[in-house]
C-alpha cells in the first residue's frame, strides 16, 4: 500500500502574494511600462550582430563588465554587482539581510516586488501609506521604523506616482535606522537626475539600485546593478548566481553605457516629452500627479477601464493603476520619444471624448473595489 504525501512549501511562500504582469497582446504603442518606447542605442544593435555562436556556448562573466559600470559610475569593483533587473538585486537583498521574524518597511503605493520580495522572508512587512497627494510621507515614514527594521525600500522617482524623495530625507532615514539597510530605487533616476550614489562610502548602511530596462531600453534583456560600500555588497554578492546575468546583456551593457550621447538625447526626448504631455492634460482638464519620471499617473475616476479598453482600440495601450492603494481610479501613460507623445495625447483626446469623460467624475480619495488587481 502506497502512502501519499502532499509536500508543502514554507509557510512565508503560502502566505506571500504572486506576481502577475499583465503582458498579453502588447502589439500597439507601448505607453502601459514605463519602458523605453524607441530603441536602445544603436551601438546595442550593432554588438548584438557581433554575437557568435561559439559565444552563446560560453558561461557568461560578469566581473569585467561589472569593472566597467564601476568606472562609469566612479565605484569600485567590488562596490558593484550586475543582476537580472532591479527585480533580481531586491530579491537578493531581501535573501541577504532579512530573517524571518525581522521587519521591513515600504511606501505605498509603490513597486509590486517589494511586497513579493521581503514577505518570502518575513511577514513582517511595514506598509506607510501616503495621503491622497502621492508625495512621500517623511515624518509618517520614519515613525514606523523599530528596533526590529532591518530593510527600508524607497523609490525615488515612484512608481506609479512619479514622486521623488529629497537626498537630505533619504540620508535622514538613512540616520534613523543604523541597524537596518535603506535600499534606494533609483530605477527611474535618468529622468530626474538626482541621486544618492555619491553617499555610498559615507553612508555605510545604504544601497542603491539602478536599471537599465528603462532610459537604456534594454528591458528585454534583463540587466540591473546594485552598489554600496564593499561590506555590504560582500553578501548580496555571497547570495548572487555567479551567472545571474547572460552574456549577451553583459556585453551590450558595456556598448550602451559609453554611448552618453544617445541616452542624454532619449531623456531629452522624454523630458520634453513629459512636460507637453502634462500640458496637454491640462488642456483637457484631467487631473494628475505631478511626474519626475517618464510616465504620469492621470486622475480618471470611475470611467477608468473605458479609457484604457478606447485607448487599446486607437492603438495605444496604457496601465490601469486603480487598484493600487490610494490611487482609485487612475491611470498611467508611458512618456517617449517626441512621435510617441503626440499619438498618445491626439489618442487620449479622441478616446475621453468617446466615453464621455467629465472631469468632475474624478474621485481619487475613496479605495477601489472592483477589477482585479494589476501588478508592475
Amino acid at each position: 500500500m502506497s502512502v501519499v504525501t502532499e509536500v508543502k512549501p514554507r509557510k512565508a511562500v503560502l502566505g506571500m502574494p504572486e506576481y502577475h504582469p499583465p503582458l498579453a497582446g502588447r502589439d500597439a504603442l507601448r505607453l502601459d511600462f514605463n519602458e523605453n518606447t524607441f530603441a536602445p542605442s544603436p551601438k546595442v544593435i550593432e554588438r548584438l550582430r557581433e554575437v557568435t555562436a561559439e559565444g552563446l556556448t560560453k558561461y557568461p562573466e560578469r566581473e569585467p563588465a561589472e569593472r566597467i559600470a564601476a568606472a562609469h559610475f566612479g565605484l569600485k569593483p567590488d562596490e558593484v554587482l550586475l543582476t537580472n533587473g532591479v527585480d533580481e538585486a531586491i530579491h537578493l537583498v531581501c535573501c541577504a539581510f532579512l530573517e524571518e521574524g525581522d521587519e521591513a518597511v515600504i511606501c505605498t503605493p509603490g513597486f509590486f516586488m517589494y511586497d513579493v520580495s521581503v514577505m518570502m522572508m518575513t511577514p513582517n512587512l511595514r506598509k506607510v501609506q501616503a495621503d491622497e497627494t502621492l508625495q512621500f510621507p517623511f515624518e509618517k515614514f520614519v515613525a514606523a521604523i523599530t528596533e526590529r527594521t532591518k530593510l527600508i525600500i524607497v523609490s525615488s522617482p515612484n512608481n506609479p506616482t512619479g514622486a521623488v524623495v529629497s537626498r537630505e530625507h533619504l540620508l535622514a532615514i538613512a540616520r534613523a535606522a543604523p541597524q537596518a539597510v535603506l535600499m534606494v530605487d533609483e530605477a527611474y533616476y535618468h529622468f530626474h537626475g538626482e541621486t544618492t550614489m555619491g553617499d555610498l562610502s559615507a553612508v555605510p548602511n545604504l544601497l542603491v539600485a539602478r536599471t537599465f530596462s528603462k532610459a537604456y531600453g534594454l528591458a528585454n534583456l534583463r540587466i540591473g546593478m546594485l552598489a554600496g560600500n564593499a561590506a555590504l555588497m560582500k553578501y548580496v554578492r555571497k547570495v548572487s548566481s555567479p551567472y545571474n546575468v547572460n552574456g549577451v546583456a553583459l556585453d551590450c551593457l558595456t556598448v550602451a553605457l559609453a554611448d552618453e550621447d544617445y541616452l542624454a538625447w532619449y531623456v531629452e526626448q522624454v523630458r520634453v516629452g513629459r512636460e507637453r504631455m502634462m500640458r496637454g492634460l491640462d488642456e483637457l482638464g484631467v487631473p494628475y500627479f505631478p511626474s519626475h519620471a517618464n510616465f504620469v499617473l492621470m486622475k480618471i475616476g470611475p470611467k477608468h477601464k473605458e479609457l484604457v479598453a478606447a485607448m487599446r482600440a486607437h492603438g495605444v495601450l496604457l496601465r490601469d493603476r486603480s487598484a493600487d492603494p490610494g490611487c482609485n481610479g487612475s491611470v498611467r501613460i508611458t512618456i517617449g520619444i517626441e512621435e510617441h507623445v503626440r499619438i498618445g495625447l491626439a489618442a487620449l483626446r479622441s478616446s475621453l471624448e468617446e466615453i464621455g469623460w467629465k472631469p468632475v467624475e474624478v474621485n481619487v480619495a475613496q479605495q477601489s473595489s472592483d477589477g482585479e488587481r494589476e501588478f508592475e
